[in-house]
This record gives C-alpha cells, structure tokens and sequence, in this order.
C-alpha cells in the first residue's frame, strides 16, 4: 500500500458517520451527569411580560437625532466656511 491509501483510509470521514454507536463528547457526559443529580432550570428564550428594559421617551431619541444632524451640519458649514 501507498502512503496516501494509508492517509485516504486514516481520514475516512463516510466511514466515521457511518458508524452505529457514536459515543457523546467530554462535555456532554460530564453535563449528563451532572444533571442526573440536579437539573437545570427552565430558562425562557425571551424576558417575561414584567421586564420593559431601558426605555426612553420618544421625545428624547428625537431631540437626540435631531441635535446630532444639527451637529455634523455646523461643523459641514464650518469646514466650508474656513476653506480658502
């Protein structure tokens, strides 16, 4: 046999899938056991309906924007006036 059937034969992945019995990794044997003897809580995928998150008022988001494009329109202005 060649070298590259020995390397074909080593690095045979159809051959690994294919196998019937495909034994779980380190982690998961170790978090199996570990939630024989005390299981995980239920965890909801979002927030419950009581969690509103920081919220702003609108008007301050709009003032925000509003001062930031006012900003850049100065300084715009600024720039072309200073310009020979």
């Amino acid at each position: 046999m060649s070298e590259q059937d020995d390397v074909e034969r080593e690095f045979d992945v159809r051959w690994a899938d294919g196998a019937e019995h495909k034994e779980p990794s380190a982690r998961a044997r170790m978090l199996a056991a570990r939630w024989k003897e005390n299981p995980p809580e239920a965890v909801p995928f979002r927030g419950g309906p009581d969690y509103s998150g920081p919220r702003r008022s609108s008007w301050v988001s709009t003032a925000l924007v509003l001062g930031c494009v006012a900003a850049v329109i100065l300084l715009l202005g600024y720039a072309n006036f200073r310009a020979p």
